[in-house]
């Protein structure tokens, strides 16, 4: 069976989407050389739902096609508008069709579809059944997600008595509810308007004139007026909930910061069972109107007969759909707002505004997706989406070792580590016990600038101990990018110099003055301009930083750049760059945030090639991945410099820097580095992991390198997409009828720069996106987490904590060769396998 479904532009930006659909096919046409039928064409075919085979296994074949007019011009001219329905709705029958569909403005010119099923030769439905069920089901779900009584609960319904305001009135009615109605503004009578409804329910109905009536408190509201924007969402109370079934809309987006959910109605979506089309690409399955719907569900059970027809819609036939719709795998979930589906905690979250004081707090809600929600409300909308979009929208409750634990009882692998931060794994438990000891100690945690901290100056000295070239004072702070800070203030201090130079490609911190030293534009655009005299070379080049470090303060760099994608210095690099600073006067500062306490396979990375740097800086892992902790370790001649007198010795202060409590944990973790041999154990482990991911990595054109020290390592991506864009744009220029190429030709030239520029962002997010494809599997197939590196999208940081297991290595080098066997279609050769796994010769 074959249905047509007649549709309207629903905004202007849509018919303006249509019309440009309509210059394309013309376009085409003469370049075919298809001749036309004389005549005006109305409508614009739309390519999509060309058949559709359902759970049950029946297929339809079907036609929509389009009127470039929005409702509002259709509702203007009522009388030349029916007759243009009746005439489309008669041209689809002539192409096929057995029953044909009407959306919403072109099913309410017709008397809501009477008047075009008078006058037509073809079956006809409004779709508005389906549409009802649907718009009557989100409300139903909302009411149950806010836990409201239908007995205790008004809802609002506007646009009575429209057929699907009606519709949704009697059925609301028959739940239970009490309804504030909003009619349209009328000469018919109170007893008029209520005469639609059944007797008995009059006493629970409160007719209203005017939606404004009912803003103030929080309500439920189904919207279906054909007027569109009724309701003023920034005037509603927080907390009321809009089902919009309208089209065009009735409630516009709530404000920011108005705590307004509008959920749009009437739709239904496919289960994945559901085959739209004949194979290639996908078709549409997800938020179709329910009149569209609605006409695919009869199409499939075989019903060439009237539906849906006229103002008083039968409610059993609206429940009757709705049980067809659920066994042809069509449903009225996942509910939406704007396009964006809803979690059931983005709904449940505003039941603060509808539960009374004296009422009973609801129990505890889920914790991963409160979390999720209060994330994505309070903390970072952007970052929650991509989190979402990409499945790592995880919640953790427990944590031990390498292993992170979900709420619900998955165990993932970390190799992520708090980006370094946890070189002793998750809640080692001696340090837990140092700070348990300390907090019952009753010491003080705060009692810097009054006093002589006992854990924070031991501390101290333990770390002047340990440093490369015996650093002899320490200041302390919470963060790496207060550790910089500190140290570019003590350069600029000491030596009387401005200049600061820095490396290309490094990662140094994000508030202004480390920020300033990052070699990144990504990272600094947005907050220039930052601070000046500063210069930044080539990692690696000696040659070019000679050429800029006369004359200048200081020079930071990375023993290994973390963040710019665990990148190596050339042999003797960063001993030429100390010989270059103490010939120049200039102090030598080692950034060892991500490289320190054991993460390359010495204490510090400095000890490799045997460094004395001027200052060190600290932070990650220095408390075990407990408190918050940083140090800035200074040439005790270089610190009495810069702040060596009683009047400077307050120049440079922190209010939370130097707690005891944070160097309780510090002193803790020194002492594990130690009795646990771990940067030793760092050194061994690594060596293995990155040999066994060389190995199982090499047949995979993809994978460009694997690199590293101890354990800090990174597998580096090709994610070359070069030409796709391209080739995409070429083939579909060549395979479609007729000349195209003439007219791409003909384009002005800043549409063909845009175009190409286009095509060169989709290629590089391809790449991008490759990358997070792989973090992805390793996490979602293999319960391994890694991420990219902040300043390469195509380079996965291996980080994991220095307590690794070779069971552990072992594990994740067998993830990531599955996963790359997954990915062989991006190999260069043929045949490429992992173990036990044949080659396309042996299969």
């Amino acid at each position: 069976m074959k249905f047509g479904f007649l549709a309207h532009a629903v905004s202007p930006a849509h018919r303006n989407q249509i019309r440009g659909l309509d210059l394309f096919g013309r376009l085409l046409d003469d370049h075919r050389g298809t001749v036309r039928a004389t005549g005006p064409r109305l409508h614009v075919p739309l390519p999509m739902l060309g058949s559709v085979t359902s759970l049950t296994g029946s297929r339809c074949d079907g036609e929509i096609r389009s009127l470039a007019h929005t409702a509002e011009q259709i509702l203007r001219r009522p009388t030349a508008a029916r007759e243009m329905v009746a005439d489309e709705v008669e041209a689809l029958r002539d192409a096929g069709a057995d029953i044909v569909g009407l959306g919403g403005a072109t099913s309410i010119v017709g008397d809501r579809g009477l008047w075009t099923a008078a006058h037509v030769d073809v079956p006809v439905t409004s779709g508005n059944s389906l549409t009802t069920y649907a718009a009557h089901e989100s409300l139903l779900a909302c009411a149950r997600l806010l836990a409201l009584p239908a007995e205790d609960t008004p809802v609002v319904v506007v646009g009575y008595p429209g057929s699907i305001a009606l519709a949704v009135a009697r059925l609301l009615l028959a739940d239970g509810f009490r309804l504030e109605l909003v009619t349209r503004r009328s000469r018919r009578s109170r007893s008029a308007l209520l005469s639609y409804l059944d007797p008995a329910d009059h006493a629970r109905v409160t007719l209203r004139e005017h939606v404004s009536e009912c803003y103030a408190t929080p309500r439920l509201y189904v919207a279906a007026s054909s007027s569109g924007g009724v309701i003023d969402t920034g005037r509603l109370h927080p907390g009321s909930v809009v089902v919009d079934v309208a089209l065009p809309r009735d409630a516009p987006s709530a404000p920011t910061g108005r705590d307004v959910l509008v959920v749009d109605g009437g739709l239904v979506s496919a289960v994945e069972a559901v085959v739209v089309g004949d194979g290639g690409l996908p078709g549409p399955t997800q938020q179709l109107n329910g009149c569209l719907a609605e006409t695919i569900v009869l199409a499939l059970e075989g019903r060439a007969e009237c539906w849906s027809l006229g103002r008083r819609i039968d409610v059993e036939g609206v429940r009757r759909v709705g049980a067809l719709a659920a066994r042809h795998g069509f449903l009225p979930k996942p509910l939406a707002s704007f396009g964006r589906v809803l979690a059931d905690d983005d709904i449940a979250r505003l039941d603060v505004h509808h539960r009374p004081r004296s009422r009973p707090a609801p129990p505890r809600q889920d914790i991963t997706a409160v979390t999720r929600r209060r994330f994505r409300d309070h903390v970072n909308p952007p970052m929650a989406r991509l989190f979402a979009a990409h499945g790592m929208d995880r919640v953790f409750t427990r944590a031990e070792g390498c292993v992170l634990t979900t709420a619900d009882g998955v165990e993932y692998l970390d190799f992520v580590a708090g980006y370094g931060a946890l070189g002793l794994g998750h809640n080692h438990p001696d340090v837990v016990a140092r700070l348990r000891d300390f907090l019952d100690l009753g010491a003080p945690t705060f009692a810097q600038y009054i006093s002589m901290p006992v854990q924070t100056a031991e501390l101290a000295e333990r770390l002047s101990a340990v440093s490369p070239g015996g650093l002899e004072r320490v200041f302390f702070s919470n963060s790496g990018t207060e550790a910089v800070e500190a140290a570019l203030k003590v350069a600029r201090a000491a030596t009387g110099r401005t200049r600061l130079v820095h490396a290309d490609n490094s990662y140094h911190g994000k508030t202004l003055g480390a920020l300033s030293v990052t070699g990144r534009d990504t990272h600094r655009a947005p907050f220039a301009p930052l601070v000046g005299d500063v210069v930044g070379v080539p990692y690696g080049d000696a040659d070019a930083l000679a050429a800029v470090i006369e004359g200048a303060a200081a020079f930071i760099v990375e023993p290994v750049q973390g963040e710019g994608g665990v990148v190596l210095p050339p042999p003797g690099y960063l001993l030429e760059a100390q010989r270059l600073c103490a010939r120049a006067g200039a102090v030598f500062v080692l950034d060892e945030i991500q490289t320190g306490l054991g993460r390359t396979g010495a204490m510090f990375a400095a000890e490799h090639d045997g460094l004395r740097p001027d200052v060190v800086c600290l932070a990650k892992s220095l408390s075990g991945g407990l408190v918050p902790i940083a140090a800035t370790l200074v040439r005790a001649g270089l610190w009495d410099a810069a702040y060596g007198s009683s009047d400077r010795a307050m120049l440079h202060s922190s209010t939370f820097g130097g707690g005891n409590l944070a160097a309780a944990a510090a002193l803790a973790t020194l002492d594990v580095l130690e009795g646990e041999k771990l940067p030793e154990r760092a050194r061994d482990t690594g060596t293995y992991l990155r040999t066994s991911l060389r190995a199982v990595c090499e047949p995979y054109g993809f994978i460009r390198e694997v690199r590293g020290i101890g354990l800090m390592n990174a597998i580096e991506l090709d994610g070359d997409f070069s030409g796709a864009a391209g080739a995409m744009a070429d083939e579909i220029l060549t395979r479609l009828p007729g000349d195209l190429h003439t007219l791409v030709d003909w384009l002005p030239d800043d549409v063909r720069t845009a175009m190409s520029r286009a095509g060169k962002a989709l290629e590089s997010s391809l790449g991008d996106l490759m990358c997070l494809r792989f973090a992805g599997q390793l996490a979602r197939d293999h319960r391994i987490l890694t991420f990219v590196t902040a300043n390469r999208n195509r380079v996965l940081r291996i980080q994991p904590p220095l307590s690794l297991t070779t069971e552990q290595a072992d594990r994740f080098v067998t993830a990531v060769g599955a996963v790359c066997h997954d990915l062989a279609l991006h190999a260069d050769v043929i045949g490429v396998r992992t173990a036990g796994t044949p080659t396309l010769d042996e299969g």
